[in-house]
């Protein structure tokens, strides 16, 4: 199937080109950090933890064949949308949001994995009181982690007046918060969201 932005240019999918390294330890290898968290988001809404899921993105479909009488086959298709971030729900009553991205990069993390939307959504989240945060994974090195909005947005906006083009991997490492890797849940990045944004900053649990 063919599937386009609204521009018309074709989407492909780099994660369904390349899979992370096996890893010693690394339980369930291969598994990108979107297979991680839809796992990991389903742990905690059957635990009553937190309700989060990942957002849909609209999809007008252009074309479609029926090589069988009982069924079709999507042949071309467009969103209907620049997306905004991929995940959004709630937790303890206060609405949060996230992108997750992930990078072979040992060193940096690129910030053309962002676009101009997704931060702009990211700062009105932000400006209306939201949780707001991107899960940053470096997969050859197996390594997650949280860093909140405020400090994407200030890369980015600096990237835009000529400063670097990526997030040194030691800035992240002071500036975001590390998540190792479990089995249930895979990813427990609510932890983090609770030390982070509720328990140190003087909410009581």
């Amino acid at each position: 199937m063919t599937l386009n932005y609204p521009n018309g240019k074709p989407y492909r999918d780099e994660r369904a080109r390349w899979k992370p390294p096996s890893v010693a330890g690394y339980a369930n290898r291969g598994m990108t950090l979107e297979d991680d968290l839809n796992a990991t988001n389903e742990y905690y809404r059957e635990h009553g933890i937190a309700i989060v899921h990942k957002k849909p993105t609209p999809v007008q479909i252009v074309r479609v064949d029926y090589p069988k009488r009982s069924a079709a086959v999507i042949k071309e298709a467009y969103f209907r949308q620049a997306s905004t971030t991929d995940y959004n729900g709630v937790y303890r009553g206060k609405y949060i949001d996230f992108e997750a991205k992930e990078t072979r990069n040992q060193t940096a993390f690129p910030l053309k994995n962002f676009h101009a939307h997704q931060i702009r959504h990211m700062e009105q989240v932000v400006a209306h009181g939201g949780v707001c945060f991107a899960i940053l994974r470096f997969s050859s090195l197996q390594e997650t982690y949280l860093l909140d909005a405020s400090h994407l947005i200030t890369r980015w906006n600096e990237q835009q007046s000529g400063g670097r083009k990526s997030i040194p991997k030691r800035e992240i490492e002071q500036l975001g918060h590390y998540i190792p890797l479990g089995c249930q849940p895979r990813i427990d990045y609510i932890s983090v969201v609770e030390r982070v944004y509720f328990t140190l900053s003087g909410e009581n649990s």
